[in-house]
């Protein structure tokens, strides 16, 4: 099954997540980034566009043979719904409307969800201000794979087989992980979602709604803009959390690779990230980065140091040792785990020198 996974456990931290402390810093000597939190007109506009596109080749592609329905729902349809669901994303930190309009924002969100097939746009939301408000965290960030993921996958072919389910476990393993009551706003959206999938199946038939259903599973699974999944928090640098990726690919996915700016300001809409990296480049120039997502997905496979164990993860505090201040007892991380602290800028810190800042990209250019 290819070449066994080296890591046996996750980077165990003892710091808070580092984006919160640069946002504070890079606000006080760059004042005018809060004058990129804005919702960016035009996003709308597109997604309004790519809903409409979606609903035109539903038509189109109805009467046609189901190879040239997948053919289609893997190089059109999916690259089309993924960047839905990244605008779903955009929408679940308010960019659409702003934070003064939360009901508009949501109710966008259910329009943008419509071609996904899958109601996830409340439920993306609630579990996903978690990950950026808890980063790493044990429980609360359930972007970090589950303790099944880390030991079942842990081989060449089964780490193939987890990017091709990836979509399965990114939607199921909230509910295990830190499950939350079902809220009246995500009953709204399957309530909206499933009459329209009946609707598309009614009018148009079975192959427009497999076209729309399997392009969103077939666009986040083993296809190149699937890659920033990985690219984003997969430590394939130590001590080293959040990646941003510089590539074309971010022209359909609203700049998501920019995602170390992105956690640094959630409340600046893609289309002004790249805008933070030119106000405050000795932030970004010397972080590790990706140049190309296919190349990540490349290397998580066969590359033996890598896998769903490489992510950071943060101690804990039990109450009683949060009342106390002890933490000497930290039976919870294992004997093996690598223990590192990092600075408020990003660079990795061991036994209180920082390591060299620039460690050079983490691949070359090939999307």
């Amino acid at each position: 099954m290819g070449a066994k996974v080296s890591r046996d456990d996750f980077e165990w931290v003892y710091t808070e997540e580092p984006h919160a402390s640069r946002r504070k810093e890079m606000l006080a000597k760059y004042p005018e980034l809060k004058k990129l939190m804005r919702p960016d007109p035009m996003f709308k506009l597109y997604v309004a566009m790519m809903v409409l596109l979606q609903f035109l080749v539903c038509f189109a592609i109805k009467d046609q043979s189901w190879p040239m329905i997948l053919i289609l729902a893997y190089t059109f349809g999916g690259v089309i719904n993924h960047s839905l669901t990244l605008a779903v994303h955009e929408i679940a930190h308010n960019l659409a409307f702003g934070h003064s309009q939360p009901m508009m924002n949501r109710m966008f969100g259910f329009f943008a969800n419509l071609p996904i097939g899958i109601p996830m746009s409340i439920s993306f939301k609630k579990y996903h201000l978690d990950h950026h408000r808890y980063q790493g965290d044990d429980q609360k960030d359930v972007d970090i794979p589950s303790r099944f993921e880390t030991v079942f996958f842990n081989s060449t072919l089964l780490k193939f087989i987890w990017v091709l389910m990836n979509p399965w476990f990114y939607s199921i393993r909230p509910f295990f992980i830190n499950p939350k009551p079902l809220t009246s706003l995500e009953i709204i959206n399957m309530a909206i979602q499933f009459p329209f999938d009946y609707l598309i199946y009614h009018f148009l038939g079975f192959k427009a709604l497999a076209y729309l259903i399997i392009g969103s599973f077939m666009g986040t699974s083993l296809h190149p803009m699937a890659g920033h999944f990985i690219s984003e928090h997969y430590m394939f640098v130590k001590g080293y959390e959040t990646y941003s990726y510089y590539g074309p690919l971010n022209y359909l996915t609203w700049n998501v690779g920019y995602h170390t700016e992105h956690h640094d300001f959630p409340s600046i809409p893609g289309s002004n990230l790249p805008k933070v990296r030119k106000i405050a480049p000795e932030y970004y120039d010397n972080l590790p980065c990706h140049d190309s997502w296919v190349k990540v997905m490349w290397d998580f496979i066969f590359n033996p140091e890598i896998g769903p164990y490489s992510r950071i993860k943060r101690y804990r505090p039990t109450k009683e040792q949060g009342k106390n201040g002890n933490h000497k007892n930290m039976e919870v991380l294992s004997e093996k785990s690598h223990r590192m602290d990092s600075n408020g800028n990003g660079m990795p810190v061991e036994n209180g020198a920082v390591q060299n800042g620039r460690l050079g990209e983490v691949h070359t250019k090939h999307d």
